[in-house]
């Protein structure tokens, strides 16, 4: 039995900490990104900046309640979240509110909500309520296929949302699989995958496909005596042939004007920096400009004359860079790598599976928007609307992340208990 014990004392407050001072910095660079000398008070609520203050105060609230409620709470109930959640991207198909070509909130007066941030504590939960299962092994086919069922089914609702970069988070979740023992092989072909599109894109296919099969051929001499490696060799490049042809076909008739158009700037094919580039492009001459120490709080030229659209939202990290400089953003970048190590250390010394596998989960959607994002303001991703964890404007992703966050920190006060 588990001695009965006041909800502050078995909770790790360094995690806690993190979290805290993550939301503030967030918090004012939201009110240097869009500072307004007519509307100077940092608590002015017709702002942005006044209205995140309202969803850090909530989110407070929401982490607080999390706390209170018994930690075997989240197993017993982790289907019926992911149900819900579920639901409410279905229902966001049919009544939800449309911006920009994307149907992906419901509008419920000034208040907007958007269900696929939630999806994805939600299919964390899911995730780790199965793979906690007794009998359950990643190494069984079964688990494998209803495993990327759970992961697959919410990705393919946003994906109809036309909100391809959340859906894409979902992917991040091969990590947690690994973890549970996933063969390695899986990250292999993923990594030749995405390598190969890449290549596809970059390359005229037939010298491509013949790139391929140079090197296949090459393999084939050195395993020409083992039969399996042989017929393994060959299957792979039949598949990775097709691949490189379904690339260009998804390319050409699947993807919208506007996606391969950011694509062909990312991978520097076209040059658009008054288009598809833009953004990007005035992204970092904002960082760049901010040198070593920042031009200081409030002093960001690129931040007050609005060159970067979306500065507030999936743009935060230029304010950080342009203000802050290479040591302010040096200093963010390191307290979001401490979060997200301080999770997979709680996670290894969990000795409930749900909790281990969950925090794992936690880690790896943190690490998939921390990466994409910071990508974003400096070129090396696309731009695919990720927000920064804490720091980007915006409730349901606060309230989210913060959920996410503090489900795992609870679970992790219970670490004496077995909660399966």
């Amino acid at each position: 039995m588990r001695k009965h014990e006041g909800i502050f004392q078995s909770l790790d407050w360094m995690t806690i900490g993190i979290y805290l001072l993550l939301v503030l910095l967030g918090w004012l660079n939201i009110y240097a990104a869009v500072y307004n000398e007519n509307h100077s008070s940092i608590f002015d609520l017709s702002q942005n900046y006044g209205k995140q203050l309202i969803w850090v105060v909530t989110s407070l609230m929401i982490a607080l309640v999390i706390l209170v409620i018994d930690g075997g709470f989240y197993a017993a109930f982790s289907y019926l979240m992911y149900a819900i959640m579920i639901f409410t991207l279905i229902a966001v198909l049919l009544f939800g509110l449309k911006i920009k070509d994307t149907r992906a909130w419901f509008e419920i007066g000034s208040f907007r909500l958007q269900p696929a941030e939630f999806a994805k504590f939600a299919t964390n939960m899911a995730l780790a309520k199965y793979l906690s299962t007794l009998d359950i092994k990643i190494k069984d086919f079964r688990t494998k296929i209803i495993s990327s069922l759970l992961l697959a089914f919410p990705a393919g609702l946003i994906l109809l949302q036309n909100d391809t970069g959340s859906a894409l988070v979902f992917g991040t979740f091969v990590f947690v699989l690994y973890r549970e023992g996933l063969s390695r092989s899986f990250l292999i072909i993923g990594f030749f995958t995405v390598v190969i599109c890449l290549l596809a894109l970059l390359i005229n296919k037939v010298m491509l496909v013949s790139l391929l099969g140079g090197i296949a051929l090459l393999l084939l001499l050195f395993v020409r005596r083992n039969k399996q490696a042989v017929v393994l060799t060959l299957a792979g490049l039949l598949l990775a042939c097709g691949m490189v042809f379904s690339v260009g076909y998804a390319f050409d008739k699947i993807l919208e004007p506007h996606q391969k158009k950011r694509i062909n700037v990312l991978l520097g094919k076209e040059t658009d920096k008054k288009g598809a580039g833009y953004n990007v492009h005035q992204s970092m001459i904002a960082i760049g400009s901010g040198g070593f120490a920042g031009k200081g709080f409030l002093e960001g030229t690129q931040t007050k004359f609005d060159f970067v659209p979306e500065q507030s939202t999936d743009f935060i990290f230029c304010t950080v860079g342009e203000e802050w400089g290479w040591a302010g953003s040096a200093a963010v970048i390191t307290l979001f790598v401490s979060l997200m190590l301080r999770i997979v250390f709680l996670a290894e010394r969990q000795r409930s599976t749900y909790s281990r596998i969950y925090g794992y989960g936690v880690a790896s959607i943190l690490f998939f928007h921390f990466m994409v994002n910071i990508g974003m303001t400096i070129g090396l991703a696309p731009v695919i609307g990720i927000p920064l964890p804490f720091f980007s404007y915006g409730g349901s992703s606060l309230w989210a992340f913060t959920i996410l966050l503090f489900i795992f920190i609870k679970l992790d006060s219970y670490r004496l208990s077995i909660l399966r």
